[in-house]
């Protein structure tokens, strides 16, 4: 199961996510919700990178799944909209293969 954790302060403002796991839907190189999520994440934080210039401190492990985000400081306007496609599509990928193979959480800190 992929656990993927947005990581909101008390105003709402995303602040990182944190990725962990894999899907299990397939063997490995044949799992699609595994590629999917990590399309729309690695999309998300390229977009946040490369067209929006935004300061974040991310590292990534491929073997266990694991993939972190924090932003160095409040994201902007565009940023924001971005995070929040990235979550429309979690949600989507979540609603279509089921429970099983992706937990979608938000944690205040």
């Amino acid at each position: 199961m992929i656990t993927i954790t947005i990581l909101k302060e008390k105003s709402g403002n995303i602040i990182g996510l944190h990725t962990l796991g894999h899907a299990g839907f397939a063997e490995y190189g044949e799992d699609i919700v595994c590629a999917a999520v990590s399309m729309l994440v690695i999309n998300t934080i390229n977009s946040l990178d490369i067209l929006l210039r935004e300061s974040f401190e991310c590292t990534q492990d491929e073997e266990k799944g694991i993939i972190n985000l924090h932003f160095n400081q409040i994201p902007s306007d565009n940023a924001k909209l971005l995070m929040d496609s990235m979550i429309l599509g979690l949600k989507e990928v979540k609603k279509q293969y089921g429970k099983k193979y992706i937990l979608l959480k938000f944690e205040e800190v």
